[in-house]
């Protein structure tokens, strides 16, 4: 008989239990995650790490700017052994304010391509995600919007919507365009694509992609995932006719986000937290974190349909050490541009 232990998930004011069954000469073992991943598809990723293991996990949800300053506050009272965060922005933020370790692990170093991992191995990717443009095509001539640049074309007058400037997608998304473009070219883009926005700026991209699907405006920026969760109904049935309404276009390249991971600096459980890196970043494990949530695993597509029918992408070869170098100067300039 195998002896019956729990994984406990807390997340501030609310805790999960999951029955786990962990093999009964198993030693007390655990890791202690804060985590700014928000799906709890996530849960049966820890639950199968427990079970393999044996190593007990417990779990901490809350937004990723809001868990590294509790990690700030914490100090060396920190309870973190592993950090997960969306946004590289927020990652390689998290190594620059010291909360973060080097570690050493050849599995890390063989399944996080190149460009994806921090090369002084303080943090790696598990998931990617694709910054895509959302359009109606009722409202704007969709033939002619190929790139995120095509946006500052005055045709686009009134036309366009986008989150605000605090969203790390958006400040990523100016920090690529520095890196592709330049920075005389991207505020010459921000200044026109700002001058064509005539909506107040939005929250979140599902708010972007109900209001180009109900004529609002014509096009917006948008993480492809919410599209995909939209238009398989996890949001429900009224989201899910809004998302059809529109139409996704992809630029090629295209500038490529990530969720990533990496092991607290105050770690008491250090190796229980890199056996779980290891775990989430693996094949299993990454396909595990991206398949129910619509993201892209580290090296595949996500091979559900609804993401499929949005077409292949082509990455565009900026890394994320490259985007949290940028991240400073990418906020200021939206700041210069009027992106409130």
């Amino acid at each position: 008989m195998q002896k019956l232990k729990k994984i406990i998930f807390s997340v501030f004011t609310c805790t999960f239990l999951l029955n786990v069954n962990i093999p009964a000469n198993s030693t007390e073992k655990e890791v202690k995650v804060y985590s700014g991943r928000h799906y709890n598809t996530d849960r049966s990723v820890f639950k199968k790490f427990a079970e393999e293991t044996g190593i007990k996990v417990r779990l901490i949800e809350a937004a990723g700017i809001s868990l590294i300053e509790r990690m700030k506050r914490e100090g060396k009272n920190s309870q973190a052994d592993l950090i997960l965060l969306v946004d590289a922005a927020r990652i390689t933020n998290a190594a620059k304010a010291g909360l973060l370790q080097s570690i050493e692990s050849s599995n890390l170093e063989n399944d996080v391509p190149v460009g994806l991992k921090d090369p002084g191995k303080e943090w790696y990717a598990l998931t990617r995600r694709v910054r895509v443009m959302i359009a109606n095509p009722k409202v704007v001539d969709v033939s002619k919007i190929n790139d995120y640049t095509d946006l500052a074309d005055p045709s686009l007058k009134g036309k366009v919507c986008l989150r605000n400037r605090k969203s790390p997608y958006n400040q990523s998304l100016v920090a690529n365009q520095l890196i592709n473009k330049g920075e005389l070219a991207t505020k010459a883009w921000l200044s026109g694509m700002i001058s064509n926005v005539s909506k107040p700026f939005f929250p979140g991209d599902i708010a972007i992609i109900r209001a180009v699907s109900k004529k609002k405006c014509g096009v917006g920026i948008v993480n492809h995932y919410y599209v995909a969760r939209m238009l398989a109904g996890v949001n429900g049935r009224r989201d899910a006719l809004y998302a059809k309404k529109t139409e996704v276009l992809t630029p090629n390249p295209a500038h490529v986000n990530i969720s990533a991971g990496g092991v607290a600096k105050y770690a008491t459980n250090k190796n229980e937290a890199i056996q779980l890196l290891e775990f989430l970043a693996s094949s299993e494990g990454s396909k595990g974190l991206a398949a129910p949530t619509f993201e892209h695993p580290l090296k595949e597509v996500n091979q559900n349909q609804i993401v499929k029918n949005f077409g292949e992408f082509t990455p565009d070869g900026v890394t994320v050490e490259e985007l949290g170098e940028k991240n400073s100067l990418a906020i200021r300039l939206m700041k210069d541009a009027g992106w409130n």
